[in-house]
């Protein structure tokens, strides 16, 4: 595929600088056949460094307790600033990456995510880290804010649900990847390594974008930019995250978990209002009028609690059955192995003539049938591992051929507003599914609390499995 053409200089008119524009990439690259794969491939590099980051921070609650002598309920402030950050800005910098380069804002999210990270490695106290922190997450929603529009903008016609599935497979590689990371830095090297450990790659991540990384074909300049819109955003998710993460904590008031829903449902009602009123919406209310879209993104949402309450769930079911922590987190490392193994192999092992809507019918499926196996199967690592595994694979086909769906639906030149709230369903699916099960676990309901969280994570595939058989397809690439 071949870039923009670059616009010649005209008298009076300011080219843009370095730090404003795309740049091409060398001819020798843009004339390749297979150029797709390592563009691909450096796209993967920044969602394995995001999902690498968010997941490897926990190891270090213990050491950051100590060093600063906090209370956990502040050090895990290091996680849920990050995750607020990321959540809230996906989707507008998925927008203003429609207008002004989706190459060029990758790379500046590299540059953030490498400059906060260094700073996070030298951070003098807790609330220093926190704040930079913020920086990080920031550099983050950069990088994954594009991630799936660039891969869009890479893949040749009829490889785009390979290519997906290859960046989700990487999302699920730095997943298993971070806590066995994270605890052999923490313990060898100490916490800051966890931060250390992004420079290099950084760097290395920032010279493969600018050679590989193809320029912007369509834009979507609009002009201006909604901030009462981002302010209502920011409102409406960050109310909601925290409500989702008090709601875990049973000493937490109710009131105040009552208070965050609401405030998060009134962001969200002016949110609405505004993106129909708004000359400039954040967001095109056009977007989401597109059936495909809207039940695309539910199926996302809905696909990623189930992945994500596991991680929570089993940890802390086997250790309660006497089970080491090494012992918990190999029988859990089966989910995200299975979950990239698919996401790599699927589009290929699965029949050529199946469609979107088939492949997203046959995870849903496979995902169903792993958690009501749970339900009846014996908790224990014998039982767990091949299930995880199973429910890994079932993730793993449904979530690509999902993407594709979304993506496909969705004009190009608003690629990276596509990409962003695929991301957003991402993040808020995630929170859900810490949160619910975390809730289940709790509830003084029965005495099978992991059951009790298995079940509520069943009803959830039972809507993924729903909606992916009410899926159509358009001409996919």
């Amino acid at each position: 595929m071949t870039d923009d053409l670059i616009r010649p200089r005209t008298p009076g008119r300011r080219v843009p600088g370095v730090l404003t524009r795309e740049r091409e990439r060398p001819e020798r690259v843009r004339s390749s056949p297979g150029a797709w794969r390592p563009a691909v491939a450096t796209v993967c590099l920044g969602a394995f460094m995001g999902q690498l980051d968010a997941s490897i921070v926990t190891l270090a609650y213990g050491s950051l307790r100590a060093e600063f002598h906090a209370s956990l309920a502040a050090v895990t402030w290091v996680s849920v600033a990050y995750l607020l950050t990321l959540v809230a800005l996906l989707l507008p910098v998925g927008r203003l990456s429609d207008a002004h380069g989706r190459k060029l804002l990758y790379l500046h999210g590299f540059v953030v995510f490498t400059a906060g990270s260094a700073a996070c490695a030298l951070a003098p106290d807790l609330p220093a880290l926190i704040a930079l922190r913020v920086v990080q997450a920031a550099g983050a929603a950069m990088m994954q804010a594009n991630s799936v529009a660039l891969v869009r903008t890479c893949a040749p016609p009829g490889r785009l649900r390979l290519a997906l599935g290859v960046q989700a497979a990487a999302q699920a590689l730095g997943l298993a990847l971070g806590p066995l990371t994270g605890g052999v830095l923490v313990s060898t090297l100490g916490w800051r390594w966890i931060f250390a450990l992004n420079v290099p790659v950084g760097l290395a991540a920032l010279l493969a974008g600018h050679y590989l990384l193809p320029r912007t074909r369509t834009r979507h300049r609009a002009g201006g930019f909604d901030w009462p819109g981002l302010a209502l955003l920011a409102l409406a998710t960050t109310g909601l995250l925290l409500a989702l993460s008090l709601l875990s904590r049973p000493a937490v008031p109710v009131p105040w978990t009552v208070a965050l829903f609401v405030l998060a449902a009134g962001a969200t009602s002016g949110f609405t209002v505004r993106q129909r009123r708004a000359a400039r919406p954040l967001l095109s209310p056009a977007l989401l009028r597109d059936r495909a879209v809207r039940l695309g993104l539910t199926g996302a949402l809905c696909a990623y609690l189930v992945l994500f309450g596991p991680l929570v769930l089993v940890p802390l079911a086997l250790t309660a059955r006497g089970y080491s922590d090494l012992s918990a987190g190999l029988v859990l490392s089966a989910l995200p192995a299975g979950f990239a193994l698919a996401a790599a192999t699927a589009d290929r092992a699965l029949p050529y003539t199946w469609g979107g809507r088939a492949r997203c019918t046959l995870g849903a499926a496979m995902a169903t049938g792993a958690l009501a196996l749970m339900l009846l199967l014996p908790w224990d690592a014998t039982s767990l591992t091949p299930l995880l595994a199973l429910l890994g694979l079932g993730l793993g086909v449904h979530v690509p051929a999902n993407n594709t769906l979304v993506m496909a639906a969705i004009p190009a030149r608003s690629s990276g507003t596509g990409g962003g709230l695929v991301n957003m369903a991402r993040g808020l699916g995630t929170a859900l599914g810490v949160a619910l099960v975390s809730l289940a676990l709790q509830l003084p309901v029965g005495t099978d609390g992991p059951r009790r969280a298995v079940l509520t994570l069943l009803l959830v595939s039972l809507t993924t499995l729903a909606v992916a058989r009410s899926l159509r397809f358009r001409a996919e690439r």
